[in-house]
């Protein structure tokens, strides 16, 4: 029996050894550990990190920039940079840009507007034109491009030549009553091409010399005046779909109607 006991007593000892080599053994880890950490504490949530002054310096930013810096020249490393939205110019048709280059070369001074739309009126691409060279249009005028040219050639081959011609002088001012209009043609309810910007009307012309020519009918003995009022209607028959003038009806009276409508085999209504 008393072998039995003394062996039970060795083994309890040296149970006890283990145990306080193990607890040694994992305070010792433990320490290690701790010393390891050279910014952090285990007595607070501050992360054991490297706050060096490379982390330091970048900037912090708030909300929505965190995801999409205000820099643009940021985002090249991490996003795409988008493409810059195209000029109203750039996306007009080839069409569209080749008539504002030949309103250029022609000496057109415009600005481009908004595209108007409303109702079953509205231009898609209008001009507004304030001169042809040195003659004024005033009002300026909202027309189509199609039509601001075929005016603007008119004026140049036509109009000014005849103005030297009969009156030895130059046009200093275009007078219009209506150019971009939504309405329609009275009587008829058919749109009027004033209302799509394809037409202008034209109240008188004055010349650099001081006259001031009413499209109205001449007085009988205005020889020089209906002479100049004859070529003007019959020449722009050449360039316009339609030329309406005084004595066609009470409604053209006072001024010429330049319209460019687009009729079935080309025809022109010059009266």
């Amino acid at each position: 029996m008393d072998g039995i006991f003394r062996a039970r007593s060795v083994l309890a000892r040296q149970s006890r050894r283990v145990r306080v080599t193990a607890g040694g053994l994992a305070a010792a880890l433990a320490i290690a550990a701790i010393s390891a950490c050279t910014t952090g504490s285990v007595l607070s949530l501050e992360p054991a990190v490297d706050v060096g002054s490379q982390t330091a310096a970048v900037p912090q930013y708030s909300g929505m920039q965190r995801l999409v810096p205000s820099n643009p020249d940021m985002m090249t490393a991490a996003y795409p940079r988008m493409d810059e939205p195209m000029s109203p110019v750039e996306q007009m048709p080839a069409s569209e840009t080749d008539c504002r280059q030949q309103l250029k070369r022609l000496g057109v001074v415009y600005t481009d507007l908004a595209p108007i739309h409303e109702s079953q009126c509205g231009i898609d691409y209008p001009v507004k034109i304030s001169a042809i060279g040195n003659i004024q249009m005033k009002p300026a005028a909202t027309l189509t491009c199609d039509m601001a040219a075929t005016f603007a050639i008119w004026t140049k081959n036509e109009l000014v030549p005849a103005a030297r011609w009969r009156y030895f002088s130059g046009v200093k001012t275009i007078h219009q009553g209506s150019s971009y209009s939504c309405r329609r043609i009275a009587g008829e309810g058919v749109l009027s091409e004033h209302g799509k910007g394809n037409a202008l009307d034209v109240m008188s012309i004055e010349l650099n010399n001081g006259d001031d020519i009413d499209v109205r009918k001449p007085g009988l003995f205005a020889f020089r005046t209906r002479g100049f009022l004859n070529n003007v209607r019959a020449d722009g028959c050449q360039y316009f779909t339609t030329v309406l003038g005084p004595g066609y009806n009470y409604d053209h009276r006072n001024h010429f109607h330049f319209d460019i409508k687009n009729r079935k085999n080309g025809y022109r209504a010059c009266r």
